[in-house]
């Protein structure tokens, strides 16, 4: 299992100088090695019926760039400029992988024929990250050794150890990089061990869940949970500094300072929407052996003029820490076609047609409850088939009608996941 916990540095101003040559140094590598690889594209790929004489000019052609060839001229990059020489060697060639990765994605299609975007070259301050690939082994370049983190060609920096690694967990790699608020230090963990995922047979509980943009999710059993909509929260402080910094002048310092406010701000609200997600599929996973949820194109829905409120959600971000918990803790989660969840009866099947606006189901068999209920309901039934589950066919008239989703208010005492039992935080990530 791999995890990654990020824990916040104390350089001091030397080494905070050291740290901002090293990723503009970086930077420039990039745009160079970018240069090569994309000047070798132009001059050997032309059209089938024409050669391209005009815009691209005649010589030799040059060498394919990949990575390993790259990589050999890092010593000729050396000799050629003196200050990459104070650059440990292992973030240099974790540099020219980044690019590699990014350029295979676009150059090579994935099994679904789609590729990535075109690699881009780095303005000043894109590139705010390198990796060191061994920690604690002899020959690395990082050493932990209490709150003390020894880099190479840097020295040692203190780290804010808020949270103990875990025992058996052994560090594979760091990457420092930088944040509106100070420098930071990732480091990754692995454990030989993977948690044992429940088997169907044992599965007691199961639950459908619904997003939506009135309440954040619904669950099978009419619980919600509010959208806490911390970006709309946010948009007068951000308009207002905002505004601050339109008035700055260009280049100047108090326009940096400007933009640092700005950008902690931002850094602010997605920690925010982070941690709430955390909370919530803590709480999920803890309450449910069974997540199922709907397999949505949020990047179609994100296209539409519900592009603001849909991005502040971050339905996408939080199905993915779901998951990644849910496999934590060895319960299940499954994805299903949203298609006629909304439509559909939970108790009958008939189609109700109606739109976004009417947000409770009424169906002429004489169910009627909140829309999103129904929408859970159904999620649960279209992937619960076939399993052992009892009460997993959703409502019936036999049951009251008009009935009212209960809130649960995320807010009020620390969240629902800080009174669950188990041994891990609502924090781990």
């Amino acid at each position: 299992m791999l995890l990654t916990y990020q824990f916040k540095l104390n350089p001091t101003p030397e080494q905070v100088v050291i740290l901002e040559t090293w990723g503009e140094l970086l930077r420039r590598h990039w745009n160079y090695a970018l240069g090569e690889r994309l000047d070798w594209l132009r001059r050997t790929t032309s059209r089938i019926d024409r050669c391209s004489l005009v815009s691209e000019p005649i010589g030799e052609i040059p060498q394919k760039a990949d990575y390993y060839t790259q990589a050999s001229d890092l010593k000729q990059t050396s000799y050629l400029f003196p200050d990459y020489k104070n650059i440990y060697a292992d973030c240099q060639q974790q540099n020219l992988m980044r690019l590699d990765k990014a350029w295979k994605r676009w150059i090579v299609p994935d099994k679904k024929g789609k590729r990535g975007g075109k690699p881009r070259f780095k303005k000043r301050g894109d590139i705010s990250s390198f990796t060191f690939p061994r920690v604690n082994s002899p020959k690395a370049g990082a050493h932990l050794v209490g709150n003390i983190l020894k880099l190479s060609k840097i020295g040692e920096i203190g780290v804010i150890l808020h949270r103990p690694i875990p025992d058996g967990f052994e560090i594979k790699q760091a990457t420092i990089l930088s944040k509106a608020d100070g420098w930071y230090c990732s480091f990754s963990l692995e454990d030989k061990t993977v948690p044992d995922a429940k088997s169907i047979d044992k599965i007691t509980t199961a639950t459908g869940i619904d997003v939506g943009l009135e309440k954040f999710l619904t669950t099978a059993d009419g619980q919600s949970i509010e959208v806490p909509q911390y970006y709309r929260k946010a948009q007068s402080t951000l308009a207002r500094i905002q505004r601050q910094l339109a008035r700055k002048v260009k280049g100047s310092k108090n326009q940096s300072k400007q933009s640092n406010k700005v950008a902690r701000l931002h850094l602010h609200v997605a920690r925010q929407r982070k941690e709430f997600h955390y909370h919530v599929a803590h709480w999920l996973v803890n309450s449910y052996d069974l997540i199922i949820f709907e397999n949505l194109n949020i990047r179609g829905l994100a296209r539409t003029r519900l592009a603001k409120s849909i991005l502040d959600v971050a339905w996408g971000k939080f199905l993915q820490i779901m998951q990644a918990v849910a496999v934590k803790r060895g319960k299940l989660t499954l994805g299903v076609d949203p298609r006629g969840t909304s439509i559909n009866c939970s108790s009958c099947g008939e189609r109700v047609e109606k739109t976004l606006a009417v947000r409770v189901h009424s169906c002429s068999c004489g169910l009627v409850i909140d829309r999103d209920w129904n929408s859970a309901l159904n999620l649960l039934k279209r992937g619960s088939v076939g399993l052992p589950i009892p009460g997993c066919g959703g409502l019936d008239v036999s049951q009251p009608v008009k009935q009212q989703v209960s809130f649960v208010n995320l807010r009020c005492s620390r969240y629902i996941a800080s009174n669950v039992a188990g041994e891990l935080s609502p924090r781990t990530n």
